[in-house]
């Protein structure tokens, strides 16, 4: 989530939030098989429209047209990939209907354990900052009746119904939560194994270094195996210790062997500053592809010089980066990233918690705000938009292309759709989820 000192002469939410962190600086084509398949028979008509096969026997989508163009043909999954090869006898068969199969998207940056999804409408108050937002995280955690795991798995739940195939989740930790963010998240992960991709973060939302007791719990975590990540935020602008959080982090994970995830909103030198230290740490260390830098605000506000030194830096090192897409001028240059090599991955960010009661955790809506904020028209860059939300989530996440292509994961989703540029614009109802080869949603609904 993120800090702020927003101006006391305009009202405090999220978007001017994100602008205020400024205050503290100053297509594939798919290869499918064309051939009759023989039916298994799953009912008189000897055609199955129900689930996938979770046995990795052989299922056969029939009558899809990949990325919503060109003739129909029929898209053959074995042992949860993409076959270029042509079915096999008794191949299940799930009828198509001429739908349009696309990859399933990924949610670089979400956090779910702050969630009020699926409970009672909460009101929330006046805000003046950092320090209010964390006080009301606190109270909203405390008055809660259902617990982070049934509040995280509902909303991580509803993102698989919309087509998310993985996820790198943030917790809260520190003194007040003590571990029950991450444990939560741990919970929701493991039922929902079957159908989405979780990585966890422990996310020092308090501070690192201001917040006593939190890198121990930091440490605490990673020690115990339960996170892929360890957080941090801000470590001049919020944590006022620019040298001593980085420290801390780097040492954790290089003692316990996990990734990191830095929020960083600071901007012009305080931000590049952090992230020249990121840079340098992650060199010294030889951290090279476990480092994360989210948001990173202090990035579009370079120039094309200097955007091509941290550039190079960042791909030579591997080191990702997030954006949720908040408005035009927070939005990474992702084109001018991708050059150097740098993974760039979007995330739907906080979902109804106290900081707003926006969000509803599907990436195909998100992939929609980031064409809609960027003004973007062309059907190039709405496809980019796309690619972004399926391609670079899952180069952060470290997760292979579901780009319908022969050996990719069979993660993919079936809606009524003419091609790419026009799914970013109208998102339409995703009528399948399909992970590992398997039926995982239907029509909004999770397939148990």
């Amino acid at each position: 989530m993120t800090p702020s000192s927003p101006s006391p002469a305009s009202p405090v939410s999220r978007r001017n939030v994100l602008a205020g962190a400024a205050a503290l600086a100053g297509a594939a084509t798919a290869t499918v098989s064309g051939a009759a398949v023989p039916a298994q028979a799953d009912d008189r008509s000897g055609r199955h429209d129900g689930h996938g096969s979770p046995d990795g026997k052989a299922v056969v989508f029939r009558d899809v047209r990949p990325f919503g163009t060109g003739k129909a043909v029929d898209l053959v999954v074995e042992n949860g990939r993409i076959s270029g090869r042509p079915a096999p006898r008794g191949a299940k068969v799930v009828e198509g209907r001429g739908r349009a199969v696309l990859p399933s998207l990924v949610d670089a940056h979400i956090h779910p354990d702050k969630t009020t999804w699926g409970g009672s409408w909460v009101t929330r108050k006046p805000a003046n900052g950092i320090a209010d937002y964390v006080a009301q995280d606190v109270e909203l955690f405390n008055s809660q009746t259902r617990s982070v795991a049934e509040r995280a798995y509902g909303l991580m739940s509803h993102a698989v119904t919309r087509g998310t195939r993985g996820m790198r989740a943030h917790a809260d930790v520190a003194p007040a939560y003590d571990l029950a963010g991450v444990e939560g998240l741990g919970t929701a992960r493991e039922r929902l194994k079957h159908a989405l991709d979780v990585q966890i973060v422990a996310f020092p939302q308090h501070g690192v270094i201001r917040t006593p007791g939190t890198k121990e719990l930091l440490e605490e975590a990673a020690r115990s195996g339960a996170i892929d990540f360890v957080g941090g935020i801000d470590p001049g602008g919020f944590d006022q210790a620019p040298v001593e959080q980085l420290d801390v982090l780097f040492g954790i994970a290089d003692r316990h062997g996990v990734g990191l995830d830095i929020h960083l909103h600071d901007r012009g030198e305080r931000g590049l500053n952090a992230l020249r230290g990121i840079i340098d740490r992650t060199r010294t260390l030889s951290l090279n592809g476990k480092v994360t830098v989210s948001h990173v605000f202090c990035v579009p506000e370079l120039d094309d010089s200097e955007l091509n030194v941290i550039g190079a830096q960042l791909g030579d090192l591997g080191i990702s980066l997030t954006t949720v897409a908040p408005s035009a001028d927070l939005v990474l240059p992702i084109a001018k990233l991708r050059e150097h090599g740098v993974h760039v991955g979007v995330g739907s960010d906080g979902i109804r918690d106290s900081w707003s009661p926006f969000g509803n955790a599907d990436m195909f809506d998100r992939a929609h705000k980031m064409g809609w904020v960027t003004d973007v028209r062309l059907d190039e860059e709405l496809t980019a938009c796309f690619d972004a939300a399926a391609h670079g989530g899952a180069d952060v996440m470290g997760l292979a292309h579901a780009d319908l292509t022969p050996g990719a994961p069979a993660d993919f989703v079936l809606l009524r759709a003419e091609c790419v540029p026009q799914v970013v614009v109208d998102a339409p109802a995703r009528e399948l989820v399909v992970h590992g080869g398997v039926i995982v949603a239907r029509d909004g609904r999770l397939v148990r």
